[in-house]
């Protein structure tokens, strides 16, 4: 009998999984609720606690079920909807104030199916104005606040900007007050932890709060989010002091590449059970606020005395290029965000570097420049004016279109809270430190309206 693999491999993945926190982060069901868009409220509702009830409750069962076959810890279990801003938009044409009880029924309903069959999170609550506004739209942005307060599991994302359009900047103001309505709405403002501002928002992202299934998407999509930061601090610390960068880039990629091939695995054996198509993977080594499982404390393996330090954003890209290029060889259903996860209180590294004062919105904006991440799960100042955060989100998605990748903000201003404060969010989402924001206003700048151009490259895209 043919070896597949050699006694040292099945050990070394034992390994991974039992003592390294290999796992999958979530597993993502794209569903296509367009059907269920309607001019009344009662038929969207129905057809959507139909058609999601339904999945969700396979989704479940089929997840535990792979699961257990192969041994295998899968975090979460996610389900991401076409936008409510197509699904609210024949509503919303004939009337606004009839459109925004509908949307919050709707973000309702989707929490409620989604927590009576054990779905963790459910994204799609989603509006993209990187344009501009459409009634759908409007009314999505105005019920984000009440529908993050009435919700667990719901997930929000505003898309404010694309290479092919430029930023909305009226969109990003708009943004910024409705991060703050959603803070002082629920507790300690973790409300925000569910709301992403995007630019490039892409359409098979398995990774909450950004997941939505996206128009070019089939029926029934599966995507999958990998994990694995410690596997990858692991291996770098194996390898020694004395291992130079090129032999650490390779070592991590022949790590991701192992971590790719699994996640691959679990995602097309789920879509068989769900008689699915099977999506993407996506790359991204997704940290968690566990000792051990941090993008933070790897970098701090390959020689930095904290994450944050002079070097952080050049050990970012050494990590994230051998990841890309592993996960490259191991499939070619690869999507997503496909980068590194930084989120600070999510990581217990970074969220500990951000207390030493090494991490601060400027290193995050520096080290966004090679990731996809952006400015992720960062408390600040309850009373920060919508003018600074508009500001932040500018910064962010300039960088979106000028890179041309997708970048998120997710910002938690904490009532009452001062920099230096310390904010226990709880479960995955972590504990972390208030991070001091710019006193100095944009307010001038960011009240002008209107759109901020697309850069040349858009010229190059036809």
């Amino acid at each position: 009998m043919t070896k597949i693999f050699a006694p040292e491999e099945i050990g070394e993945v034992i390994e991974m999984l039992v003592f390294q926190d290999l796992d999958i982060r979530a597993v993502t069901l794209g569903l296509n609720l367009q059907g269920c868009a309607s001019p009344d409220t009662g038929s969207l509702i129905e057809c959507v606690e139909r058609v999601v009830g339904e999945y969700a409750s396979k989704l479940s069962d089929v997840v535990d079920l792979i699961a257990g076959k192969y041994g295998v810890r899968i975090v979460t279990k996610r389900v991401a909807v076409t936008p409510a801003s197509i699904l609210l938009e024949p509503i919303a044409r004939r009337s606004l104030d009839e459109a925004l009880p509908t949307a919050l029924t709707l973000a309702k309903t989707l929490d409620r199916v989604a927590r009576d069959n054990g779905i963790d999170y459910v994204g799609g609550f989603a509006a993209f104005v990187h344009k501009g506004f459409t009634s759908g739209d409007e009314v999505v942005m105005n019920a984000i606040p009440k529908a993050l307060a009435s919700t667990t599991t719901l997930s929000a994302m505003i898309n404010v900007a694309s290479t092919m359009t430029g930023i909305n900047s009226d969109a990003v103001l708009m943004a910024s007050e409705k991060i703050l309505e959603t803070s002082k709405a629920t507790p300690k403002g973790l409300g925000c932890a569910r709301l992403v501002i995007m630019g490039n928002a892409p359409e098979d992202n398995p990774f909450m709060p950004g997941a939505y299934h996206g128009l070019g998407e089939p029926e029934l999509t599966v995507n999958v989010a990998v994990s694995g930061p410690g596997v990858i601090e692991a291996a770098i610390r194996k390898a020694g002091p004395n291992a130079d960068l090129r032999t650490l880039h390779d070592i991590i990629k022949r790590t991701a590449f192992k971590i790719t091939r699994l996640g691959e695995l679990i995602g097309k054996e789920v879509a068989k059970e769900l008689g699915a198509t099977f999506g993407i993977v996506d790359l991204s080594p997704a940290p968690s606020p566990k000792v051990g499982d941090s993008v933070a404390t790897a970098l701090e393996a390959l020689g930095l005395e904290i994450a944050g330090a002079p070097g952080t954003v050049a050990a970012l890209y050494l990590l994230i290029d051998a990841v890309k290029k592993g996960g490259a060889m191991a499939t070619s259903s690869i999507g997503g965000l496909s980068g590194a996860f930084i989120p600070v209180s999510e990581d217990w590294g970074m969220s500990r570097a951000a207390e030493a004062g090494a991490i601060t919105i400027d290193r995050l904006e520096a080290m966004m420049t090679v990731c996809n991440t952006g400015v992720d799960m960062v408390a600040i100042p309850g009373d920060t004016p919508k003018e600074i955060i508009a500001g932040i989100i500018l910064d962010v998605m300039a960088a979106a279109i000028a890179l041309d990748k997708a970048l998120g903000v997710r910002l938690i201003p904490v009532p009452g809270a001062k920099p230096g404060d310390k904010v226990e969010l709880g479960g995955l989402l972590g504990t972390t430190v208030v991070i001091n924001v710019p006193k100095h206003s944009p307010r001038k700048f960011v009240t002008r309206g209107g759109l901020i151009p697309p850069p040349t490259n858009r010229l190059s895209k036809g």
